[in-house]
């Protein structure tokens, strides 16, 4: 009975030392995989949070007048833009703020677009392997760009022949 026990402990000995040493194979590689889904999971993120903020840009432009309305159209997405959290991973906004945007048109144009680009600083491992795919700038940041444009004014209006004007709409649903 005694030798039975012995090989028993020694059994449950051998297994613990090899759970111990699988997990100091297996977790390194476990994390360096987390870290891999982590930054592409930054990256959508940012590119959601710009795409909106474009998308809701062009809304205002189409309402604009041009001069001031353009510096509070920017203002405006610069706002919607503070969802992305001021950390490098995120946004780089250390020495001064990377977010460049962009405007272009107004309500008198046929067309408006936003144009929102940022740097990320690349997730420690990840900055390395995105160095050799040639994936970062002179600084050594990502750059996230987006880019929405909107027709000014829908193609039912364009093509009805009334011209832009409130008071041309106005008469012609006065005479009908």
């Amino acid at each position: 009975m005694g030798a039975a026990m012995r090989r028993l402990a020694q059994l449950v000995r051998d297994c613990r030392g090899q759970a111990t040493v699988e997990a100091a194979v297996s977790l390194p590689v476990i994390f360096t995989l987390l870290l891999m889904l982590v930054q592409p999971s930054i990256i959508l993120y940012d590119r959601l949070v710009m795409q909106q903020a474009a998308a809701e840009g062009c809304r205002v432009l189409m309402t604009s007048q041009g001069g001031d309305d353009e510096r509070i159209c920017e203002d405006y997405v610069r706002r919607r833009l503070s969802a992305v959290p001021e950390q490098a991973c995120f946004h780089v906004h250390e020495d001064e703020c990377t977010w460049d945007i962009e405007l272009a048109g107004s309500s008198a144009s046929s067309q408006v677009s936003v144009s929102i680009s940022t740097e990320v600083r690349p997730l420690p491992l990840l900055d390395a392997a995105a160095a050799l795919a040639g994936l970062v700038n002179d600084e050594g940041n990502l750059v996230v760009k987006v880019k929405v444009s909107m027709d000014a004014q829908p193609t039912w209006f364009a093509n009805a022949g009334l011209g832009s004007g409130a008071a041309s709409w106005v008469g012609a649903w006065l005479h009908d």
